[in-house]
């Protein structure tokens, strides 16, 4: 790959980077009960948690459905950075990129 091409590749991965932080995704556990949404360079920007999934006799299952829904929205964030870098590098496994 030569300076150039280089220096435009790295340019795009730029770019695409800055969109990810822009673009959202929405993880769910509980019918909708607890909503995260994370962005999609993996930062959780809220979550949003139904009143009636707080049973204060049973943490233990809003700690679980919690946990369900972080890790949907950070699977989703996951999959939505790979389709996109996966563009721009030809499905090349670039380590800390996928």
């Amino acid at each position: 790959m030569s300076m150039g091409m280089f220096r435009k590749f790295q340019q795009k991965m730029e770019e695409i980077q800055e969109e990810l932080k822009q673009m959202t995704v929405e993880g769910t556990s509980g019918g909708g009960a607890i909503t995260v949404v994370a962005t999609g360079d993996q930062r959780i920007e809220t979550i949003t948690i139904d009143p009636s999934a707080i049973d204060p006799d049973d943490a233990d299952l809003l700690a679980d459905m919690l946990t369900l829904a972080v890790n949907d929205a950070l699977e989703q964030s996951q999959e939505l950075a790979k389709n996109k870098l996966g563009s721009v590098t030809g499905g090349l496994n670039i380590p800390g990129l996928s």
